[in-house]
């Protein structure tokens, strides 16, 4: 029952997050730095306390009362993580739902199942699993094959990508993605990807806190929000420091004083895409805490989240137009990056010693 729960848990958090860009759609006349940092606001900051609150009374003294080390790691993992965020934004908004989510969420499928094991190979922790441990036992081994594949999926899903740029005038490419840019685009996810993993890693070094929750007597399946206020305070202060730099540099800060914007109407939507992309770790926390597995619930979480995030691809008609051997392409690449996904949980499955 508990794996049963843990997977719609998780699919519920997958589809909020390959689905928390739309409302940023219907934002008319501001900046992308306005509206992210606004977004940004309200699920890194206003929303997070708001969930701990209702679901773990006293949060404030966990997190006041921990290591300081641990509360200082889970923050540098948040504030790395936050690079990813930040450019996980800038992905979609050059490549679209579709092949921006692709090779984000590829590559960081892959590295959120390695960056822990790495770590734990300098710095040992009980009942942890090594990198050496991986190269050493047949799940390990499953799981760094299923990185490759990934890779390699990823890599169709790029080709697909310049397909798309050769066949579609500009223009056409405009229509359903207004910022359409392949290469630096690409160059942007495949950082983005990268740096996202380390939320899975905040995740591991936050854990004590976590326990501290339960041992309080607090419910399990809400004890992971007491860490994501923690990390989400690292990817805030990325994401507004950078947004700032930004609406200094272009003007842009004027845009919550422009009244021939629909200023209202923005801070709306920016605060719905906010708290949707915020609901994704409130349930992946609830699918963690039920799965007890955090690599294989990071890619079960992914795996939704590339299939949501096609899905709406396919809605905003991202590939109208191109050939039926793009098409192909980019559908193979999605197919081959959620092999990897599956393959990377089934060897995260095992009991790796």
């Amino acid at each position: 029952m508990n794996v049963i729960l843990g997977v719609i848990y998780h699919t519920i958090g997958g589809v909020a997050s390959g689905s928390f860009y739309m409302p940023f759609n219907k934002v008319k006349k501001w900046a992308w730095e306005s509206y992210w940092i606004v977004g940004g606001l309200f699920s890194w900051l206003i929303v997070p306390p708001i969930a701990a609150w209702l679901t773990i009374p006293g949060f404030g003294h966990i997190i006041a009362t921990s290591a300081f080390h641990i509360i200082l790691l889970t923050f540098l993992m948040g504030l790395i993580w936050g690079v990813g965020g930040l450019t996980y934004g800038l992905g979609v908004r050059y490549l679209g739902m579709s092949l921006g989510n692709s090779v984000v969420l590829g590559f960081c499928a892959a590295f959120g199942s390695l960056v822990p094991a790495i770590y734990y190979n300098f710095h040992h922790v009980a009942g942890k699993i090594t990198f050496t441990d991986m190269l050493h036992s047949m799940g390990g081994r499953l799981v760094l094959l299923g990185v490759v594949i990934s890779l390699t999926g990823i890599a169709l899903s790029g080709k697909a990508g310049m397909m798309k740029e050769k066949e579609l005038p500009e223009e056409v490419q405009k229509a359903s993605i207004k910022e359409f840019a392949l290469v630096k685009g690409l160059i942007i996810a495949v950082l983005s990807g990268i740096m996202s993993a380390f939320f899975n890693f905040g995740i591991e070094v936050g854990k004590p806190m976590a326990d501290a929750a339960v041992a309080a007597g607090l419910n399990p399946l809400f004890q992971n929000n007491v860490i994501f206020v923690v990390i989400l305070w690292g990817g805030l202060t990325t994401n507004l420091i950078w947004t700032t730099i930004l609406s200094v540099k272009n003007g842009s800060y004027k845009d919550f004083v422009d009244t021939s914007s629909p200023i209202a109407k923005n801070i709306m939507f920016s605060a719905l895409a906010g708290t949707t992309w915020f609901l994704q770790f409130f349930f992946y926390g609830m699918g963690e805490s039920k799965l007890g597995n955090g690599a294989s619930s990071w890619i079960l979480h992914m795996s939704t989240i590339i299939l949501t995030a096609n899905l709406w691809g396919i809605y905003r008609k991202e590939w109208k137009g191109t050939s039926s051997k793009t098409k192909i392409t980019i559908s193979v690449g999605i197919i081959v990056i959620l092999a990897s996904v599956a393959l990377v949980g089934f060897g995260n499955s095992l009991n790796i010693k």
